[in-house]
Order: structure tokens, then sequence, then C-alpha cells
């Protein structure tokens, strides 16, 4: 995932949690507990250790996420005598290739986006996957997860490990069956739909939010990947974010036009927050709330916006097919084809060797940590042997189906894969530059002349 933490699989939960800490002036570490309640034998591959050696981990989960990944790992530590600290900090990634120069860097690394894992990579900070990770994954995991922590070396160096769905599309399962709304099935009938709930002339359609502080503009990046992927394919897909096609060949302008048909239409947006210039100042958390009030009807964001889900009184939001809201993907071109979703995920890799680390890596590539650790909530995984059915909502579970698909194309998140100087700069600024009104064209071809020549 990215320096974003709101496109990670964090969820804004009020608790007295683990507080962040930082890679240097840290306050303290976060352990788990030592106390274990499984059985054992489910821990034996990994060894035992009598000396019980540490190994740090690091990476930009924070709070009650934290709290979870330390829980997923406490049998574990128990089992095998590793005692296994954790430390989270927003730092991380601008920290981390300083931390690893110095040799100071923690032993093992929570990278969340593959764009940092391969600057990594190339400096020869990451150590090689041993063969236990890299059989846990050729076993586990589909090859185009493996590909994002395989270097441009052609080397494995760093497992997936948790993973979030975009393109959802929520919507209010009472008003839909009220209306007789159906769920879309290609991209023409959710035009149609999109027509049809304004001709209705009850509210907007949509309402939408590209707010971020200085991430502005990081929501209609992933509309516009949605429509890449769906319209041009993943080959043309994987040559955009590789620049082996320039950002402004006419597949992406045509995927700019075609988010823009919505996001830049008057009729369209932007129900219960303004005119197509209230997308830009909104705030991306805020952005879908005015569907439980009634005011939209659909609203464009990942599956981690689960978590942002509020009502004004402070009463609970049910997420399920028959509660307060739901999702459904954003459509295929044609019915019946291949489903294809953007997303994002997390790589985990190492900046050091021991016999420790091998085994502490090897249980986090395992399928045994990939349940463990949905079972505490909140997330989930790509890992094809993790049981939808320990995912804590209607919503993970049906993710965790489709990314176990294997008809299912996946791609990461198109911005993540991209140069900083692109993906996180030019890209973001671009998307408000469009809907202030400047055309596909011009933006695509401002963001093409911010590619990096080397």
């Amino acid at each position: 995932m990215s320096v974003k933490q709101h496109r990670r699989l964090y969820l804004p939960l009020a608790t007295a949690a683990v507080v962040g800490l930082a890679l240097t002036g840290c306050t303290g570490d976060i352990a788990a507990s030592s106390s274990s309640s499984s059985n054992c034998a489910d821990y034996a591959s990994y060894g035992t250790f009598k000396d019980s050696p540490e190994v740090k981990i690091g990476g930009t989960i924070q709070d009650v996420e934290a709290d979870r990944l330390v829980n997923s790992w406490a049998d574990f530590q128990s089992c095998t005598g590793i005692k296994v600290t954790y430390q989270g900090t927003k730092e991380f990634e601008a920290q981390i290739a300083v931390l690893a120069e110095g040799g100071n860097a923690p032993d093992i690394g929570i990278i969340p986006q593959p764009g940092l894992f391969n600057k990594l990579a190339a400096a020869g900070f990451l150590k090689p996957a041993p063969a236990a990770v890299e059989a846990n994954v050729d076993k586990w995991w589909s090859k185009d997860w493996k590909g994002y922590g395989t270097a441009t070396d052609g080397k494995f160096y760093a497992a997936p490990l948790m993973a979030s769905v975009k393109g959802y599309i929520w919507f209010s399962p009472a008003e839909f069956k009220a209306k007789g709304y159906e769920i879309p099935k290609t991209l023409d009938e959710l035009t149609a739909l999109t027509a049809k709930i304004a001709a209705d002339g009850d509210h907007k359609p949509w309402c939408a939010g590209v707010g971020s502080g200085d991430a502005t503009g990081w929501p209609g990046t992933d509309w516009v990947e949605d429509f890449v992927l769906r319209q041009a394919g993943a080959d043309t897909y994987d040559k955009w974010v590789t620049h082996k096609i320039p950002f402004n060949d006419p597949a992406i302008v045509k995927a700019f036009d075609s988010a823009g048909a919505i996001l830049k239409n008057p009729d369209d947006v932007n129900g219960g927050l303004g005119d197509v210039s209230s997308i830009i100042s909104t705030q991306f958390g805020d952005a879908g709330l005015p569907i439980l009030d009634g005011k939209c009807s659909l609203h464009h964001q990942a599956s981690f916006y689960e978590g942002f889900w509020k009502k004004a009184d402070g009463s609970a939001v049910t997420v399920s097919p028959t509660g307060d809201v739901y999702a459904f993907l954003m459509p295929p071109v044609k019915a019946g084809g291949d489903q294809a979703v953007t997303g994002g995920g997390e790589l985990v890799g190492a900046f050091k060797s021991s016999d420790a680390i091998t085994a502490t890596l090897s249980y986090l590539s395992s399928d045994t940590w990939a349940n463990n650790r949905v079972k505490e909530g909140g997330v989930i995984s790509a890992n094809t042997g993790l049981d939808p059915a320990n995912a804590s909502s209607d919503l993970l579970k049906q993710s965790i189906t489709i990314l176990q698909d294997p008809k299912t194309v996946f791609r990461f998140d198109g911005s993540d894969l991209m140069p900083g100087a692109v993906g996180t700069d030019s890209f973001w600024k671009g998307i408000v530059s469009w809907l202030s009104g400047d055309s596909s064209q011009k933006v695509t071809d401002t963001i093409e002349a911010s590619w990096p020549k080397s």
C-alpha cells in the first residue's frame, strides 16, 4: 500500500489501543502475550528456540490494527520461544532507507507498497526470501501476488501479507429494494442506473470526495485505475503503470473521460455535499455518509471504507446485504466476463538474516498466520489457504472470495506502482486540476511530461 494510511486497511476506531511507535526515539515496544491457547503442533515446523531470540518488526501499522497484528503471532511466539516485537510509525516509509543504510533497520519490515519495496531491493537492503518462505508463497499465493515481491533483478525478496479490494460501490440496500434498483452487471448498466436515479429526482445519484490533506486527489486515481483495468484490460494496465505506453495513451484518456462522465457531471454529483467543485474539498472519509441520510445513492471506495461509516447520532451502522449500507464491485464491460479488481496490500521482507528471522518470515507467509490475523478482525488477505468464514464481516468475506477466485484479474493500485513523482504527486494533482475543469487530454499530457526520464 502506501504513505497514505487511508488507502490501507486501518479502521478509524476510537480506542485506548497501542500508540504508534517511532523507529527512532520510540517510547517502547509492542510485544505479544506469552500465553498460548493453541496446540503447539501447529507451530512445530518453525522449530524451538531456547535462547529466546528477539525478532524486531517495523512498519506503518498503528493503533488498534497494531494490537491485532501483535495478537496474530502470540501463539507462534509462545510455541517457538521467539520474542517478536513490533514498532509502528507513520514515518516508516520516509525513514526506512536511511535506517537500512546505517545498519539500523528492523530485522523485518512490513512494506506498504511495491514502489518502496523495489527501491529497497534495488539498493541492496533486503535479503532474498528464504526457501521456506518462497515455498509458502508458491503454495498459497497467485503468481501476480508473488510478482509484487519479486524485484527487477528477478529475485524473490518479500511475501505478500494483508490485502484490500478497491472498486467497491457502496449503496443502501433498503433504498434499492424500495425503488426497485438492481445491482448492475455491466458498466452500461451502471450508467443506466445512474441516469435512473437522477431522473427520479429525489437526489443526485453519486457522492464523492477526494480531500485528504497533502494527499488530496488520491480517491480520483482509484476511479481512473478501475476504468483502465475494466475497459482496456490487464495488459494495457501493466504497460501503463510501467510506462511502456505513455500516460496520455488514448486508453487512459478514455478512462478519465469515463470517470468524468460521472464525477464531472452536475446532474450526477455531489449528493448532499454541493456541486462538482465540492468533490475536491470533501474529505474522503466523509464522502459516502450522505447515503445514510438518503441524499445520494452511490459512493465509490475500497473495502476498508467499511470502518468509516458513522451516523450523526452516534448509533451503529450495519454493513450487510440487508443492513444500512453494503457494496458491490464496479462491474465489467461485459456481463459474465472475468472480474477485474484493483487493490492493495503489504509485503514482508527481511533486512537481516538468522534462523529466528527465517522462522518468523515463514510463519507470516503461511495460511496459519493468515487465518489467525483475519480472525482478529478488520482485514483480509489474498492467501488461498484463508477460510473466508474467519472474516469479521459479510463484506470482508465477499472480498476474500473475490481474491481467491482464480478467474479474478487482480492488479495492485496503479499509483502505488508508478514512480513517486507521478503516482503520489502529479497524478494526485492532476485529479484536482481535472475536477477543476481541465480536460482529460490536458491532464494526462501534463502527467506524462512529469514521468521521470531515467
